[in-house]
Order: structure tokens, then sequence, then C-alpha cells
């Protein structure tokens, strides 16, 4: 699963590929060319801010240092070449893996050729387990009918419908803040508590049948255990041999599926009596194939929920995490956002009324990606560009690679909003930036949660603006399934009136 599973044995084992092809988002990776078409011109009035990542490493690991350090924190396993070829392939532990930065190519795996790859077995066996078989670990015609029934319920019109509940989520974090200016808050906590706020609002309208902050603590503890790679997944060793992660996310799992059999029970009986809220949870239950009219299976409902909770509230609250600590170190950035939503006026937020705020979250979201990496398992012998990719072997699309690769972006590592503003977005391949992944697996929420993320974020700016304390650690990136501060974020507020 981890992103540098091959960097073991990477010397005298690598081959690079430079395909020349070329897609219609202008993506080009042949050698003797200019960098591709991403790449925009911005005028830098100041020095940007460049937030502190493990440096690429210039050598591969040996075996035995890499499994240490993919555990402790896989995205500190990347190696230098990763950021400045287009595609880099190699054997290691777990066999020959080939890493993809090419937007064409990205195109052809993820699209082209979706059938063609399938999610590998280590995700699965890391994931289900807490997650179930939901839309993030199912395969086959199991995740097709899953698609089918759910993607109704993440359209457009139905997404634009919550904007209310996530502005008085908004709203309320926003007066909580104000009266904390003057103190240290917990912005990582702060973030968590806000999006559960917003799933309580919009997936479970009656309210959770648990503490909501104990939710919170359960889904970070299932993370902590389940993210650190395990070398008996590495080498393959059979599920009946207990592995230390997943026995301590047992617990947390154990609590999630509590919680959501009492939600979908108490939710079951009000449907029966007609009095079922119109929210998420409502939606699901009484959703359909299209093509069948089959309604989703008891297990398949849970999982969805279950994952909807885990992953979907854990990705939002990172990337609102990782935005105000962007901003809190950029004054000119933080200075464009605070006039945006000034001018804004009072009341309630319409995302899509504030560019600038959703520049700074997808800015920071290609910075920190909610998910670093993305695997996919050939299922047959398959080409990409000159290279040979065998059946059963890895391919990887790494976010965190791809969003600071040079040949991509300029100066990829500076907090540059301006880059997602509606006059420069169309310089971007689709296919060179993959917060949410792309193709028929694309995350069915990333509506849902760039929404909830710029209205938060506008109350969030109204309400206060953050200072990192002299004293606070590091802020370095944490991979645990998804990406987090590894020390949290402890930030001064300071009153906005």
């Amino acid at each position: 699963m981890q992103c540098g599973a091959y960097l073991n044995e990477a010397r005298g084992n690598r081959d690079v590929g430079f395909p020349r092809r070329t897609d219609k988002g202008g993506a080009l990776f042949p050698p003797d060319k200019e960098p591709m078409s991403a790449t925009i011109d911005l005028s830098e009035p100041a020095p940007r801010f460049r937030p502190a990542v493990p440096p690429p490493l210039r050598e591969p690991l040996g075996l035995f240092e890499f499994l240490r350090a993919a555990r402790k924190n896989p995205i500190t396993t990347w190696m230098d070449a990763h950021f400045k070829l287009p595609v880099v392939a190699a054997e290691g532990a777990m066999g020959r893996i080939t890493v993809v930065s090419d937007p064409a190519l990205i195109r052809y795996l993820l699209i082209e050729n979706v059938d063609g790859y399938r999610k590998d077995d280590l995700q699965r066996r890391v994931l289900a387990p807490g997650l179930g078989n939901g839309l993030l670990s199912a395969e086959g015609d199991e995740w097709r009918l899953q698609r089918r029934t759910l993607a109704p319920i993440f359209n457009a019109r139905t997404v634009q419908g919550f904007s209310d509940a996530m502005n008085a989520a908004g709203a309320k974090l926003g007066r909580r803040l104000a009266r904390r200016a003057g103190k240290q808050v917990d912005v990582a906590l702060e973030m968590t508590r806000v999006t559960l706020d917003v799933l309580e609002r919009t997936i479970f309208t009656h309210g959770l049948p648990s503490d909501p902050d104990a939710l919170g603590r359960a889904i970070t503890r299932f993370l902590e255990a389940v993210g650190p790679i395990d070398p008996l997944d590495v080498f393959g060793v059979p599920d009946f041999v207990p592995r230390i992660g997943r026995l301590r996310a047992r617990p947390a799992g154990r609590f999630f599926a509590e919680v959501v059999d009492a939600l979908i029970a108490r939710r079951k009986a009000l449907m029966a009596g007609g009095d079922a809220p119109r929210d998420l949870l409502t939606l699901l239950l009484a959703a359909h194939d299209p093509e069948t009219g089959n309604g989703l299976s008891d297990l398949a409902v849970k999982a969805n929920i279950v994952t909807f909770i885990a992953a979907g509230h854990e990705t939002t609250a990172n990337s609102l995490t990782w935005t105000l600590y962007c901003l809190s170190q950029d004054p000119a950035a933080q200075a464009r956002i605070e006039a945006e939503v000034d001018a804004a006026g009072p009341g309630d937020f319409a995302a899509e009324r504030l560019p600038f705020t959703r520049a700074a979250i997808e800015e920071a979201m290609r910075l920190f990606p909610p998910v670093p990496f993305l695997s996919r398992q050939a299922v047959r012998d398959d080409r990409l560009g000159r290279i040979k990719v065998p059946r059963g072997s890895l391919v990887l699309v790494a976010p965190w690679v791809l969003h600071r690769h040079h040949l991509l972006w300029r100066d990829p590592d500076a907090f540059m909003p301006e880059r997602f503003l509606p006059e420069n977005r169309d310089a971007i391949p689709r296919f060179a930036y993959l917060p949410f992944g792309a193709g028929p697996r694309v995350c069915i929420g990333q509506s849902f949660s760039i929404q909830e993320a710029v209205i938060v974020l506008a109350h969030v700016v109204r309400a206060v603006r953050f200072r990192l304390p002299e004293d606070h650690p590091p802020v370095t990136p944490l991979h645990r399934v998804t990406l987090r501060p590894e020390h949290g974020l402890r930030m001064e507020a300071e009153a906005r009136d």
C-alpha cells in the first residue's frame, strides 16, 4: 500500500520513461521540451511561504530502513527522482512498482484503461476491517452497484441544499472561536468538531447516538492504528496472522458499528412512521439502483455510513487545518481572504461567491493532499509509455508527488493560492491535480467537501485570525491514511472586530 515500497532496491533497477503523449489538457513530458503547461506565470511581489516537509531522499533506503521509515511516516520514503521524472519503475519489497506522474498516462490508467487495473489487496486489507465493503473498498460488480445507487444522492442540487446546514455549523464555530480570542486553540480539534457538526446536520439530522467528540477520538484512534504499514502486509503474510495495528483498531471499529447500528435502527423507525427528515441518511436508506431497482444491502448501507463518517469528515477537517496553517504564515494571502470574506457582508456565505477562499483551500490540498497516494494493481500485462507493467504489479499515482512535481508546477513547494483562481485554473491539466482522485472512482463527495470547506473557512476568517506560537513544535505532515500535522496545530486566536 505505502508509497515508498519499491525504494529499497531502486538503485540500478530503475527504468525511466519519457512518453511523448499529449492530452487535451496539454500534458507533455518529452525530455527535450519546456516544462508542461501546468506551469503558471504568476507575479511574486514578496517571498512565498514554503511549508516544511520531509526532504526527498537522494539515495534509496535498504529494506529494513525502508520498513522502519514507512511505518513511521511513509511520505519520508520518496526519492528525489520521483519529483523530477514522469515515470519511475523499480523492483522492491513488494515486487515491481511503477510510479506515474504524467497526466496523459494517469488519464490512461484511471479512465481509458480503468478495467485493466483494480485496487490492490494491501489497501483492502488495511481499510476493509474498519470501513467494511463500502465505496472505498468494494470492487467489481459490488462497487458498480453501490456507485450507481449512491451517485444521485450527491448531485449538485442536493449538495447545494445543504449550504444552510453548513453555514449554521460554520457560524457556531465562529462564535466559539470569537469567545476564545486571546487564547490558544487546538485548530485540528476544532476542525474535527465542525466537520462532525456538519455531518450531524446533513446526514444525521436527529443527532448522533454518541458524544461527537468521542466519535472524533475514535476516528483518530482508528486511523492511527491502521495507518502505519505492517511488514506482514508488505510480504503478503495471510490475514489469519494477527496484525498489531488491526488489533489496536478493533475497539474503534466496534464503536463505529454500535453508533451506526443505532443510527440505522432509529432512522428506519422514523421512516416507517413517515417522520424521517430528508437528509443523507434517509436518502441512503431509500436509495435504489436505477438499473435494477434494488436497494443496498444492510451491510453496504452500514459500510458506507462508516466511510462517510470516518473518511469524509477526516479529509475535510485536515484540509481546513492545513489551509489555516498556510494562511497564518502568508500575510498577503491572509489579507486577501479577509477582504473577500468581509466584502461578502453579514449572514450566510455562498461558496460560489468566494473564489479566493476556494483557491486557498485547493492550494492547501495541493501541498497537503487529503490522500497522499492512490494505488492500483495490473489485472493483465500492460504498458505505460515505454514502461512495461507486468500483471499483478503495482502502479502508484501519488498526489503527494504529483502536486509537487517539478515538471508540472512553478515553485512547487510554495503556497500560491492564485494558481487556482478562475483565470488561472484552466492552465492546470485535469490529471495534474487529484485531491479527490479521478475517473470512475473519483470521490463521490468531492462537491460536498469543497462546499463545506469554503463555507466553514469563511466563517472562521470572519471571526478570528490565527497566529502560530513561537514555541510550537515543527508543523510537519504525518501520513496516517490521510495527511495530518504530526504534532497537531495549536494556534493563538485574535479577534477580528
